[in-house]
This record gives C-alpha cells, structure tokens and sequence, in this order.
C-alpha cells in the first residue's frame, strides 16, 4: 500500500527524460538476437517487461551484457537460437508473449510458455490461429497460457488479413514470415503501431508497405545496428495529463517519441483544448522532439474506433481527463480494453467512482460527465488492480484530492516504470500530503 501524493495546488514544473520507450526497447532485443552481429541499445527500458524479454533471449542461447540502460547484444542469427532448458517465464508481459509466439514458430525445437495470473487470462487464440496458416502448431491451455510452440522450421508463406486491429499480433505474424520461403502478405483492419516494420528495414530486412498491406520476405540477412531508443510516448502522458489537470504547470519532457502511430493521445487532448508543443523535432529511424505542456481547461470530444489503436495504452488516463473536461466525453470502439492487463473498462469505471466520476459503463467504452470534482467517496484507498497504467493513472487523480489517499498493488508499475513515483516527485517538488 502507497500512500500518495496529494493537493499539488502549485502545479507541475520542471524538465524530465522519461524513460525509453517499451515497444522499441522489446523490439530492440528481439531483432539484435536474430540478426549477425552486435547491436548495441541506448536509452533502454529496464522494466519488468522488458527484462522478461531480454532473459528470455539469454535463454534461447544469446549472450546479451546489460548495464543501467545500456544493452550489448551478441546476436546468433535467424537459425542460431537453441532450444531452453527449461520453460519460458513471461511473467505480465504480453508483447514478449505474443511475438516470442511468431518468433518461436519457425524453429526446429518446441517451447514453453507461461505466465503469471494475469497474463494467462488474455487471449491467445488471436495470434495462434493465424500462425497456424504458415504450418506452425500449437498446444494451449484453451487458448490461453501456459503455451507449447512446436516449432516448424519449413513454413510456408500467408496471404492473411488482420480480424483485430493489433500491432503484437501483426509483429508476431511478420516474425514468423521472416522464416517462411518467399514473401507472405499481411493485410491490417486497420493502421497500429509500426516500430516492428522500422526497425526490420534498419536491420536490413525487406518490408513493402502499401496502405495497409504489408508484404514480408523470408529468410532475409539481417545486421546488427545501434539503436537509440527514444523517450516513451505513453509513459509521458502520465506526466503531460497530470500538467493539463493541475493549474499553474508548465513542463518540459526531452526526446520523447514522436512516431505518428504513438501520438494519438497529443491529438485527442489538442482537440479537447490543451496546449501542447513540439520543438527540436529530430528523425533518426523514429521521430522523436521535446514535449511542452501548460495546464489548460479542456472540453469534452467523442472518441470512436477509428481513434482507438493510437490510443489504446492512454484511454485510461482519456478517462480521468474527461471528468475535468466541460461536457460529456463518450468513449466507443473500445472492446480491446476488456482484454488488457485488467478489463481496464471495467476497472477504471469502479475507481473514478471511488473518486466521485459519473461514468456509465458501456460494452466498449464509458460515457464521462464532465466537470466533476475529484473527491474520494467513502474510502482513502484505490487499487491499480495489478495493472500498471491503471496505477500511474490514479496517482495522477490522486494530485487533485484534498486529503489522504492511498494506493493498494502499486508493485504493478514497475511493469513499465519503475522510477515513476521519483519522477512524479520531480515534477511536482514532492509537496505530498
């Protein structure tokens, strides 16, 4: 149980790095192992994810030194990885899961796979049965972890078009297709994130992008690179709402990531009336600039599906915002939410209410009255649920209570950030109640 930090009446000031970004960071990993050569990463996340990654690699047979945020990849190729000793802990990460599931399924050795309670709850169905196309076969437990990838060394190119609009479950499909024979064809519902596509063209794999077709070929050389991970996008909208919410704040977050597919959130606040900018905008591989935020008085928006895959990670915090906002904010298109780390719907609709919000609960999303205040009602404690991003956003509600609050499962956040509460504190200038 963490107590939190409360009544910031002087706002947010002050200047911060947020830590690398996560899906870059995985990534970083993963195509370092399986390319020839070192890959040297600065910058990197050294969360509980992102580590579950990077033993799992060592696992398979790849030397990698880590040091603070510095990484040293020894990589073994494509057909270097050896089969583990034991089977794989995942531990809450859902992106090492899944594209370790696309990775693993053109090898010649079977894997386990599983997780800890929360991770063996979510879906894997989703990216099985389209690896199952390309000849790969599976053993689950139905449908979920703990999984048994048998490993198929001989398959064959897809044509497949995307049910979901996933960027770990397209990731998982493109490497596995850069171990069948030829090219294979992958076909999105809809435009998500692309770090995965990025960073296979900077280690020298061939990936063609038209509109929302992607085509992959098999079996390409790639070369160890130096890698820079820049600042994570959705572990600076905790500090950029907390900015908007708190009156008097202006702040400034250096080298975060810019990539268009990850800026939704700055998007959706701008259209809500926040002011936010952009200076010293730089590219190498991924866009990335420095963040300048001011508090703002913000109105309602209708968030729909065609918003969702940019904002998927920042809709709880969306949903906290909106309770500040004139008007009232719906949320839809959303389901993707019920099979996070926690039905986040679910959740986020019983904690803001613990805090005073008028939320109406909807299959796939929530309705928001605005303009309501911030009051704890008839308990001092909210719970992160074991969810991370839940966790950081409620101590981003916790700033506008006057009064004690605490918070129960904060263990969770180091998932992704764990110097997040020393961050906080930085910014705020640790006036805790």
């Amino acid at each position: 149980m963490k107590a939190l930090s409360t009544n910031h009446q002087n706002g947010l000031h002050g200047v911060l790095q947020v830590p690398g970004d996560k899906s870059i960071s995985h990534r970083s990993i993963i195509f370092g192992a399986i390319s020839h050569g070192d890959t040297e990463v600065s910058h990197f996340l050294s969360s509980e994810d992102c580590m579950t990654t990077l033993h799992a690699f060592q696992a398979l047979g790849v030397s990698i030194e880590h040091s603070d945020d510095q990484v040293l990849v020894h990589g073994v190729g494509l057909k270097g990885l050896s089969q583990p000793r034991q089977p794989l802990n995942m531990g809450n990460s859902g992106t090492t899961t899944r594209l370790m599931i696309g990775l693993l399924s053109g090898q010649p050795f079977p894997t386990k796979l599983f997780g800890d309670q929360s991770l063996s709850r979510r879906p894997m169905k989703r990216v099985t049965t389209p690896l199952s196309q390309l000849g790969a076969g599976f053993s689950t437990t139905e449908g979920r972890l703990p999984i048994t990838v048998d490993g198929c060394p001989t398959l064959r190119p897809v044509n497949y078009h995307l049910p979901v609009a996933s960027a770990q479950v397209k990731s998982a499909l493109i490497l596995a297709a850069l171990q069948a024979d030829g090219w294979s064809t992958i076909i999105e519902k809809q435009q998500t994130r692309d770090h995965t596509e990025i960073m296979l063209n900077a280690f020298g794999g061939e990936i063609q992008k038209n509109g929302l077709i992607l085509q992959v070929k098999g079996h390409p050389q790639l070369s160890g690179q130096r890698v820079t991970v820049p600042g994570d996008m959705s572990s600076a909208a905790f500090f950029i709402a907390a900015a908007v919410l708190q009156p008097g704040s202006e702040i400034v977050l250096k080298h975060v990531g810019l990539n268009p597919t990850r800026t939704g959130f700055l998007r959706v606040l701008q259209r809500m009336g926040a002011t936010i900018a952009i200076e010293n905008q730089t590219m190498h591989g991924e866009f990335a600039g420095d963040v300048i935020v001011r508090s703002s008085a913000l109105h309602s928006v209708q968030i729909t599906s065609s918003d969702i895959p940019d904002i998927i990670d920042e809709l709880p915090l969306l949903a906290l915002m909106a309770t500040q906002a004139e008007g009232t904010t719906t949320i839809t298109g959303a389901e993707e939410l019920r099979v996070k780390e926690t039905d986040r719907i679910a959740v986020v609709t019983e904690e803001l209410r613990k805090l005073g919000a008028v939320i109406t609960e909807l299959p796939d999303g929530m309705i928001i009255k605005g303009r309501t205040p911030i009051v704890p009602q008839g308990t001092s404690c909210v719970d992160s649920h074991g969810d991370h991003r839940i966790g950081m956003m409620l101590a981003v509600a916790a700033l506008s209570v006057a009064g004690d609050l605490s918070l129960a499962n904060d263990a969770a956040i180091r998932i992704s950030y764990p110097d997040f509460f020393a961050d906080l504190d930085q910014l705020t200038g640790g006036f805790a109640r």
